[in-house]
């Protein structure tokens, strides 16, 4: 029999072993989770480098040689983008707004990768009329075509022609609208001319007051008082193409006297 000592001290023991014990599961379970948690985190943050190089944002930066393909390219299809740089400045906008109106795509002016996609299965636009050198004006398309003598279009930029609003000049009502058919350049002015409807670079006129020339002001559609406007960086150099005498041709989709050069 034990006494009153000897049996505290078996008590005492038997705690002692089973605090151990409790201890020992406890310690074990906080191992085994915090290694499951740690395998967790590595797993996922291994598998976000592996897929982000897959990822393709359609939103990425075009960069300098993306840029200096899509002139290249606009170069290649007659569109006025210069200089050929790979800085896809305002010139190379007003280029690529172009094409967008030819293609008939949002104008945007804006170069992503689905438009340089666009752009390198495009083709040259046709002029609408063949024979001698001359300039034709699509007033639907807001576009402008130089056409040599085979009938290729070698130049195209956009352009702004009359908005049909009313306006008022010289006290006089008039409606802002750039006439339809076949007409030749009459006179011309070198540098800028200070008109009653505002300034023009480098006009060449076609009838009456109506003149295509530079101006500070493109928008991608039609908002002159008539005049056929167009972008100031290849005002000047187009004037030199279209000395007295060249004939412009201005259609719209109901102006049937033309026929499609195919």
């Amino acid at each position: 029999m034990l006494s009153p000592l000897e049996h505290v001290r078996v008590k005492t023991s038997s705690a002692t072993e089973i605090l151990a014990t409790v201890d020992i599961e406890h310690l074990s379970k906080i191992v085994t989770w915090t290694l499951f948690l740690v395998l967790c985190v590595v797993f996922l943050s291994s598998a976000r480098v592996v897929a982000k190089p897959l990822i393709h944002s359609p939103r990425q930066e075009m960069g300098v040689q993306e840029g200096l393909e899509a002139e290249q390219r606009l170069w290649a299809l007659g569109y006025w983008a210069e200089p050929v740089d790979g800085n896809f400045d305002s010139a190379s906008r007003h280029a690529l707004i172009a094409f967008q109106k030819v293609e008939g795509r949002a104008r945007t002016g804006k170069l992503t990768w689905k438009e340089l996609k666009v752009l390198e299965e495009a083709s040259r636009p046709l002029s609408r009329q063949a024979g001698s050198a001359h300039v034709e004006i699509d007033l639907n398309r807001q576009v402008l075509f130089v056409v040599d003598e085979g009938g290729t279009v070698i130049k195209i930029l956009p352009v702004s022609t009359g908005s049909e609003a009313l306006y008022v000049d010289h006290g006089q009502v008039h409606r802002a609208h750039t006439p339809r058919g076949t007409f030749k350049v009459l006179r011309k002015i070198n540098g800028w001319r200070l008109s009653s409807l505002g300034l023009l670079y480098y006009p060449s006129y076609i009838v009456n007051g109506i003149a295509i020339h530079g101006s500070l002001s493109i928008p991608t559609s039609p908002a002159s008082h008539g005049c056929i406007r167009v972008p100031m960086y290849a005002a000047k150099e187009l004037s030199a193409l279209l000395p007295v005498g060249t004939e412009v041709v201005i259609y719209d989709d109901s102006y049937q006297h033309l026929s499609r050069r195919l």
